[in-house]
This record gives C-alpha cells, structure tokens and sequence, in this order.
C-alpha cells in the first residue's frame, strides 16, 4: 500500500476552534469644543441637555470657555452638565476628539495632535490646498457633518439647517416688508378684505418647501417655481394643499415676479447657482418689494444680488429691497445649534459604542460617506478633483 504523503502536519489536520473576531469594547471619548473665530458664527455644536448625555454615557467634554455665549447657552450651564471648562484653546484643541461648526483655520489645525479626529463643516468653496496640506501634515481624520448620509439617503445636517433657512426668510420677509422706511408697510397675513401678500418661491427643495409653509402659514398667496417637476409634485404631496406650481418659464416667472410683493430664490447648483432672475425682470419689479437670495452661498439665483452681512443686511437696487445674508440659520444660533447638536449626538454615542471612530466607519456607511481625511490620506474624490490632489478610496482603507 502506497504511503500517502501530505503538506500538513498531523495537528494541523486536527478539527481546529474557530477564531471568531473580538468586538472592541465600548470605548470612552475625550471631547473638546472650541469656541468659533469665524465671522458672525456665533453657533455651538453641542447644547448642555446633550454634554449632559455624553457624561452620564462615561464621556468626557472640554469646553472652551465663552463656546456658547454666542447661541446663548452659559459656561455655568455646560459646568453644571459635566463638561469641564478651560481657557486655554490649546489645551481643548488637544483634545483627541475635536467638534466644530466651521473648519478650523490654519492656525488652528498647527494647536491640533497628530493622528486627532475633526468633525465639522467641510464648506468645500471657501477652502484651499493649504488647508487639506496642513491636514495631511498632522495625519488627521476629519469629518464633513453635511455629508453624513442617514439611512433613508438624505444628509440630516443640510435638510435640519434647510428647514431654518426656508423659515427664517419667510419671518425675514415679514419684517423688511413691514419696515416704513424699507418696504411697503405690507403685513404678511390674510385680513378679510385686504389681499394677501403675493409670494414667489424659487426652487421647490427643503428650502422651499418650509418657506412655502410659512407663508401660507401667515396666510400669503404662494408660486413656486422649479424645473422638476417630480420637485413640485413632492412638494404638493408635502404641502398637504394645492397651490400654483410651474416649471421655469421666463414669460410665467416674470408675470409673477411683477404682481409679487415677496421673492425668495432656493436654487442649488452643482458648483454655482444658476441665475434665474436677470436685472431687467428685478427692474419691472414692484417698488419696495423684498428679494431674498437664500442660494447666496453658492453665488445667488438672482443677477442683482451681492453678499451682505448678519450687520448690514439690506440694500436697494431698482427700488427692490435685497436680502443677500449667506448662513441664514446663524441669524438663530439657539435653533441652529439644537439643531446640529441633535445630529451630532446620536453620531457620538454610537462611535462610543461601536469601539472608536475606526469600527464606526467600518459599520456605519452613512457616517463613511461624510468622511474626506483618513489618517492624513485623502478619501473624497470630489475635493481632489476640485484642488487637483491625489485621493484613495475609502472602501479599500477601511473594509
């Protein structure tokens, strides 16, 4: 009988115990939140209701002293939750795990450690190479909050600040409209035997979506204008009632911008918004009539509008008021920062459960999605292609 030869050992052709992988235990996260330098950013990423929950889950919060002045929120408020209160923005920029409204500025990310994790705003226009250079000098990981997909594939951070938005220019409206010196001494409600107040909504998104309610809220008279027409149908269905809806016809939208008391622009393009209101229809515009560019951020919907600020925030051309303010939702730092601060605290607790970020990451795809900086390797195509640098793909990073 042949004797059967075998590249293995007699142990190794042994039953062996499977070797399952061992979850990391919960781990504990060390917070700093900065206070915000930028200009006219008075919101804070986390309420004290919410330091309050990250402390009795065994975390632990550094708060820079005067953080929440801006949203109104007390140093003695965020004492009396559990979160520990410096002066030093050295020491809270030291922090392993780092939470901010805007991204920290070059001076900022030089207080950061090496391997630290950021979780902010990315506001992909306004940066530079720099910026993702000092990045990936310190190895860091960072965050984009408004790119962080939720399970049914909207961005919560976008929709929750859009809702703001679309409300605040409405109430916006409402006052420049009111003001004897400015607009026309208009209220914006429905008195028996006066007309409502005429209102030409722009783009049928979030943004217009909650500025329609609003007003119809206050009793005005509603247009809404987008090229979608699934846009307009959802935003019926949303509504809850008919109202007048058209696609962007310039003869329909200059026949509306003339009888209009009130326009607000929501439209987003892919890397600017596209001009849908030229200066010779603003022109034929009633005098003291309210325009109000929400898209400004990303250049405006309307050729007359130019950016103004939270202190200056009007100005007359044609005899038609401008309301160009980017960052409406800034105007309400409390709402906004409840706001974010509901998003970011789910996100906190479960990278805590999940055993750190590097679990979270590999678990969560929509928490995936938001993330631009692994460890100092840049993971987001749309910021290489935008600067011209060199990226990997996530996915073959963490798997």
């Amino acid at each position: 009988m042949s004797k059967q030869f075998s590249p293995f050992t007699k142990e190794q052709l042994l039953p062996q115990e499977e070797k399952l992988e061992i979850q990391k235990r919960k781990g504990d996260l060390y917070i700093g939140i900065p206070k915000e330098t930028s200009f006219q950013e008075r919101r804070v990423c986390l309420t004290p209701d919410a330091v309050s929950a990250l402390i009795s889950n065994g975390h632990r919060v550094l708060l820079e002293s005067g953080a929440g002045e801006g949203a109104n929120f007390s140093d003695n408020e965020y004492s009396e939750a559990g979160a520990e209160i410096s002066k030093d923005s050295a020491k809270v920029f030291s922090c392993p795990i780092i939470l901010k409204v805007e991204p920290p500025s070059l001076e900022e990310i030089k207080l950061i450690n090496p391997q630290a994790i950021i979780i902010s705003a990315l506001q992909l226009k306004t940066q530079s190479k720099i910026y993702f250079e000092a990045l990936a000098t310190k190895r860091i990981t960072a965050i984009a909050f408004e790119f962080i997909r939720d399970e049914d594939g909207t961005y919560p951070a976008v929709r929750q600040l859009s809702e703001i938005a679309g409300t605040a220019s409405v109430l916006i409206a409402s006052e420049l409209l009111a003001n004897p010196n400015h607009g026309n001494g208009l209220m914006f409600g429905n008195i028996s035997g006066v007309p409502p107040t005429e209102v030409v909504i722009i783009g049928a998104g979030t943004v217009g979506e909650f500025a329609a309610r609003s007003a119809i809220g206050l009793g005005a008279n509603v247009r809404i204008f987008d090229n979608s027409v699934t846009k307009l149908r959802l935003i019926q269905a949303n509504l809850g009632r008919t109202v007048y809806t058209s696609t962007m016809q310039p003869k329909n939208l200059l026949k509306a911008l003339k009888r209009c008391d009130v326009a607000i622009g929501a439209v987003r393009g892919k890397n600017r918004s596209p001009i849908l209101v030229n200066e010779e229809m603003v022109e034929l515009m009633k005098p003291g009539a309210v325009i109000i560019d929400v898209s400004i951020d990303m250049g405006g919907c309307f050729e007359t509008s130019e950016i103004t600020s939270h202190n200056h925030p009007v100005y007359e051309k044609h005899n038609v008021i401008h309301y160009c303010v980017p960052n409406i939702p800034a105007k309400y730092p409390r709402t906004s920062s409840i706001s974010i601060s509901n998003i970011f605290t789910p996100y906190l607790l479960k990278i805590a459960e999940d055993g750190g970020i590097e679990n979270a990451l590999r678990f969560d795809r929509g928490l995936k999605n938001g993330l631009y900086f692994y460890h100092g390797i840049l993971t987001s195509k749309s910021v290489a292609n935008w600067f011209d640098l060199d990226y990997s793909d996530v996915n073959l990073l963490i798997f």
